[in-house]
């Protein structure tokens, strides 16, 4: 649980920003790319991250790899509240996936060390269950600075939480990151990290904390084992990725990295508030529906917890796939059914801040998509009016079923929740391994962040040229395909030792 502190950090640095994007998108005055930019940031770094943390992690050892990464998340909280231009927040976020990209990695590497076979994968989804915890705390606590915001109390009023919400938003972070960095001073070193640096004694008190004297014994036997299979071997080499007997293990690794991001799960997380704007609720309800976000993905991640050692991880994987296509695709739909009209009475209840007259020629004008009303309003207010006033623009206009977009939204993120979600760093605890374990974690987990920055990059820009309904689409035909290779790839890898599956799996 402690160590898993890391993934609630990972989950709330990576969605705090959600709350955050409307807010410095006029501050800034920033491009659909610049402020793709100010959310993909992050995960630029955390990619960079990856590829380092899990050799460091083989030098250093574990637990102080996840020291630096909960220092970096503080002096990003800190940096990301104080920014005074886009470029120095961009900085700061980038420091933050510093530590997101250690902790992702390091985290599920360790529990799977330490946890014995039989409920190592509830133990490492314990991880995945911190990361939507984080998420779920950022929504909340968004939606409450929000509304604090709009307080008269008088102590909201002196910490500035209306003009400085967004920066409050951002170094709130500071409180749970320093929190983490000190109870890992009470943490153990990976008993199995001790005994392949031959501190056997140090490794065998460990594992006997675990599970016993005996079953400490028999673990450490086959910790040996696994080491002199690979004794005169060259020995945690990114070659020895791609030699033969690694084929089926690391093409199982890169596909669900990608799966995982390119179904648009952070897309979702990143844009919560943004996203259901575009349903015209407004962005008050947009920030509580997204905290919605947050409850669903934290309940099916712990159904996901109680069956992923049961059901296996194949049957979670292909029922998640089936579930993200379908919500995908319902989303396509109702964003697809959508119209938008600016009558008279639409327009009077418009901000004040808004040119009126410059909206009279649209007047009563249908417009069957949400990229050509856009385009249209934008030119008629300015960009900057509109960007600001995109919510309420909406608002007036849209006519959709904002029940049916809630729903896809919400059996999305449960799908994911109960599958890709936790699944995958399990699998890639598992997979490879003992004397490949850290280099081969790392380069698939940065063949997931890359995708996941190319996700949050464009997501804004995708919005504006390919519309809502086209955007989804996509992410639906990428489920679709993910289903087909899941059911045709991937072994079951429950209930087996991390030996057993090192013989079962590499084809030497």
């Amino acid at each position: 649980m402690t160590v898993a502190l890391g993934g609630f950090l990972m989950g709330f640095d990576a969605s705090v920003i959600s709350g955050v994007v409307g807010f410095i998108e006029t501050e800034f005055n920033l491009s659909k790319i610049q402020l793709g930019w100010s959310v993909a940031s992050l995960t630029l770094t955390a990619t960079l991250a990856m590829m380092v943390a899990g050799p460091l992690s083989d030098t250093l050892g574990r637990r102080p790899v996840l020291k630096i990464a909960a220092a970096l998340f503080a002096v990003s909280a800190v940096a990301s509240a104080l920014a005074p231009s886009f470029v120095v927040l961009v900085v700061a976020r980038m420091i933050g996936g510093l530590g997101v990209g250690a902790a992702l990695i390091i985290a599920p590497m360790y529990i799977a060390e330490i946890a014995p076979a039989e409920v190592r994968g509830r133990m490492v989804s314990v991880n995945q269950l911190n990361i939507v915890i984080g998420i779920s705390a950022a929504f909340f606590s968004n939606y409450l600075i929000l509304k604090l915001g709009q307080s008269d109390a008088a102590w909201a009023l002196s910490l500035q939480f209306g003009e400085w919400g967004w920066r409050w938003m951002l170094g709130i972070e500071t409180l749970p990151a320093l929190l983490y960095l000190l109870a890992l001073l009470a943490v153990p070193e990976s008993p199995r990290w001790l005994a392949m640096r031959g501190r056997e004694d140090e490794a065998l008190r460990i594992l006997e904390r675990v599970s016993g004297p005996e079953r400490a014994r028999a673990d450490l036997r086959e910790v040996h084992e696994s080491m002199a299979a690979e004794a005169g071997k060259q020995s945690g080499s990114i070659r020895q990725l791609f030699q033969p007997a690694m084929k089926l293990v690391l093409t199982i690794g890169i596909s669900v990295a990608v799966l995982q991001q390119i179904t648009g799960i952070n897309s979702v997380f990143f844009y919560a508030p943004m996203i259901f704007e575009q349903s015209g609720i407004g962005t008050d309800a947009s920030f509580m529906q997204a905290i919605l976000v947050g409850i669903t993905n934290l309940v099916f991640t712990i159904v996901a917890m109680t069956l992923i050692d049961r059901l296996g991880r194949r049957p979670l994987l292909g029922f998640g796939l089936a579930g993200i296509a379908v919500c995908m695709l319902t989303l396509s739909y109702g964003f697809g059914s959508a119209t938008y009209r600016l009558s008279q009475d639409s327009i009077d209840t418009l901000p004040a801040a808004i040119d009126r007259q410059a909206l009279l020629p649209l007047k009563d004008t249908t417009f069957e998509s949400d990229v050509a009303f856009r385009s249209a309003v934008s030119a008629a207010v300015g960009r900057s009016a509109f960007n600001q006033h995109e919510s309420a623009l909406i608002s007036a206009a849209i006519t959709v079923n904002p029940t049916l977009i809630l729903a896809g939204i919400l059996g999305f993120v449960a799908s994911f929740a109960v599958s890709l979600g936790p699944v995958m760093w399990v699998l890639f605890s598992e997979l490879f391994p003992n004397a490949l374990r850290g280099i081969a974690i790392s380069f698939v987990g940065l063949i997931n962040s890359a995708v996941s920055f190319t996700v949050q990059l464009v997501f804004p820009w995708e919005l504006q040229n390919l519309g809502n309904a086209g955007t989804f689409l996509i992410y639906g035909i990428f489920a679709l395909v993910g289903l087909v290779v899941v059911m045709r790839l991937f072994p079951e890898t429950k209930g087996r030792t991390l030996e057993e599956l090192e013989h079962l799996l590499v084809r030497t």
